[in-house]
């Protein structure tokens, strides 16, 4: 029976995708699987578009992943391209913004730092920098961490002495800060160097940000003979420690191959049909760090296919480097390069070194991606082993996938937060937290009626889910709450109204003197119970309501952060959005401002004599106005 069922949803697949392929062009473009609910099945992209999704109706040359593909399938949408290089940039942009379950998926939801310096003022900042470059500023990265960007930052302040802080506490500076002191600052905030001084300066760090390093040393070496010789010894010393600091740079990084100026090196690793992908960042000669991917794909994807799909979706929101070095070759290896050439606006070269230094990089990126790729399994063994304790410790017939984890931080009642954590066996999926400001109204230190509003808006969403979609996917097989039985009890009766009864509620109390280690767990139908001092499980469940404290206090504070400041200048008459920006950009934060003088309030931008007397008394209630 399911044979024929099987059967039938195939040919229903495959007339969608022939009544699609009637008005299917012979262009290049892209194509996308519908599913029976709207969901994007798959996305692929074709020089003739209507050639390549002809073979889908060819059910017996498929693969089996494929054929249930095609019988999941109810519709198809297709964009045409110019090019087959641009339909593969969008073929690219739609996997990663639709995640379409039948492609190789690259899992990479964080954004990379950058060193910034910006351009058109009279004395440039640099810094960290995340999320989109905009006009306005230099950059020169991407690094893989912010590790690697602020070893980077501390080695340039060190040997170019730029100024790091924003421009609000530029401005408003009186006297050098702690930066100057240790000598990683030139405190032009108050005129301690020329502006043409620290215009060499900038020159300087701009020219070995770029990879133009050839004579920086001996310049440094022979001003700092000059100074020495017309007996500036205080400015020799200076630029001595900053040849110190440049030698340190030069000696810092792990590889730094003489024959790379701008290039990625990515390797990939299979074990077990899993794939590990390691990049290291190489930019101006200088390596930026690396980092490791684990790619979703079937067990039987090669691994050419499987990196080529990585690079696509790998440079959908960056720019690539004028050398990628690989170590197996891909599919379609000169479109790969043409598109991503189109993406940089330069040439694009893509090498698979058989020899050299280049290939001793690229082994050496192997077997970083084999070592991960051997961690990560070794890591999700020992993970699969305590989600097998938990299940057997809570009477579950299988391993959870997911356990949701609750806490609430206050003080007083005041800036409440309810949080959500989320484990299960790829750890904590930070991508799955989630925080509740509670709305209220709720009695200060209400803990239970905190709990209640969380659950009653994160079950009553996941219920909606589950009853539109016949399931939820993020439906949790445990929930876990820290409390004892009275915890346990009210959370229970809550789940209850709400009609979910097929999640297992755990509740575990601090035991005597809060004494970690000693946990009392209360569940259903079993009196309440402790585990072994030294029981692998019981750490494993200590290392969850942790995280969840963390997240819960770390939301909060931040809340109370912004209530802070909303509450000392929003209560201000005549100071509204503008003047509050005006007012921050100028004196840093609300504290800034209140310490601000009158005469400093008047002068800020933005901000006329009027106003500026509105604020000042504001924070002086027994100034006169004379």
């Amino acid at each position: 029976m399911d044979g024929d069922a099987t059967a039938v949803s195939r040919l229903r697949g495959v007339e969608a995708i022939q009544q699609a392929l009637q008005t299917m062009p012979l262009s290049p473009g892209v194509y996308r699987m519908i599913g029976e609910k709207g969901e994007v099945l798959y996305v692929g992209k074709a020089r003739l578009l209507k050639r390549r999704v002809t073979s889908y109706t060819h059910l017996g040359k498929l693969p089996e992943r494929l054929r249930r593909m095609v019988s999941e399938t109810v519709t198809m949408e297709i964009v045409t391209t110019h090019t087959e290089a641009e339909a593969l940039l969008l073929e690219a942009n739609y996997i990663k913004r639709m995640k379409p379950r039948f492609n190789i998926l690259l899992r990479d939801d964080k954004s990379y730092p950058w060193i910034m310096m910006s351009d058109g003022d009279a004395f440039p900042q640099i810094a960290k920098h995340r999320g989109k470059l905009v006009k306005g500023a230099s950059y020169w990265g991407p690094f893989a961490s912010a590790w690697a960007v602020n070893q980077t930052l501390n080695l340039l302040q060190r040997v170019f002495l730029l100024r790091s802080c924003s421009d609000a506490v530029f401005n408003a500076r009186t006297r050098p800060c702690l930066l100057f002191q240790i000598k990683r600052c030139s405190a032009p905030c108050v005129g301690r160097i020329e502006p043409a001084d620290y215009a060499h300066l900038v020159e300087q760090a701009r020219a070995f940000l770029s990879g133009q390093r050839n004579g920086l040393r001996d310049e440094l070496v022979r001003e700092m003979e000059e100074a020495a010789a017309s007996l500036a010894f205080e400015r020799a010393a200076t630029i001595r420690d900053r040849i110190r600091g440049f030698a340190a740079m030069q000696d810092s990084s792990v590889i730094n191959p003489a024959s790379l100026d701008d290039a990625d090196i990515v390797a990939i690793a299979q074990v077990a049909g899993q794939s590990c992908i390691q990049v290291f960042f190489i930019r101006g000669g200088r390596n930026n760090g690396n980092r490791a991917f684990f790619p979703i794909h079937a067990r039987d994807e090669a691994p050419g296919d499987v990196l080529g799909a990585f690079l696509s979706q790998f440079y959908d929101d960056k720019p690539p480097p004028a050398q990628i070095l690989l170590n197996c070759e891909i599919a379609e290896h000169d479109l790969m390069a043409d598109a991503l050439g189109i993406k940089r606006g330069r040439k694009v070269e893509i090498l698979v070194p058989q020899r050299g230094e280049k290939r001793a990089v690229v082994e050496h990126a192997e077997t970083n991606a084999r070592e991960a790729m051997e961690r990560k399994m070794a890591e999700s063994t020992a993970q699969a082993k305590l989600l097998d304790g938990v299940a057997d410790l809570f009477g579950l017939d299988t391993a959870p996938r997911r356990i949701e984890i609750y806490d609430n931080s206050h003080i007083m009642g005041t800036n409440a937060y309810g949080v959500m954590v989320v484990a299960g066996p790829e750890g904590f999926d930070r991508r799955s937290y989630r925080k509740f400001a509670i709305r209220g109204p709720i009695t200060p230190g209400d803990d239970f009626a905190m709990m209640r509003e969380v659950l009653e808006r994160r079950f009553s969403r996941a219920l909606r889910e589950r009853e539109a979609e016949g399931g939820a996917a993020d439906w949790p097989d445990i929930v876990l709450i820290d409390g004892g039985a009275g915890q346990y009890s009210a959370v229970r009766t809550i789940l209850d109204e709400l009609g979910v009864s097929d999640v297992t509620l755990v509740a575990i109390a601090k035991g005597p003197d809060r004494d970690a280690g000693r946990e009392w767990f209360h569940v259903a139908d079993r009196p309440a119970f402790q585990l072994p001092l030294r029981d692998p499980v019981l750490y494993y469940l200590q290392r969850l309501r942790d995280e969840s404290h963390r997240f819960a206090i770390s939301t909060h504070r931040a809340g109370r952060s912004k209530a802070l400041v909303k509450s000392e200048l929003d209560e201000i008459p005549g100071v509204g959005a503008a003047r509050k920006r005006a007012l921050l950009n100028q004196f840093g934060s609300a504290r800034g401002v209140r310490q601000a003088g009158l005469a400093e309030l008047e002068a800020t931008p933005g901000i006329n004599r009027e106003t500026a007397r509105v604020v000042y008394g504001h924070f002086h209630p027994g100034w006169s106005g004379a």
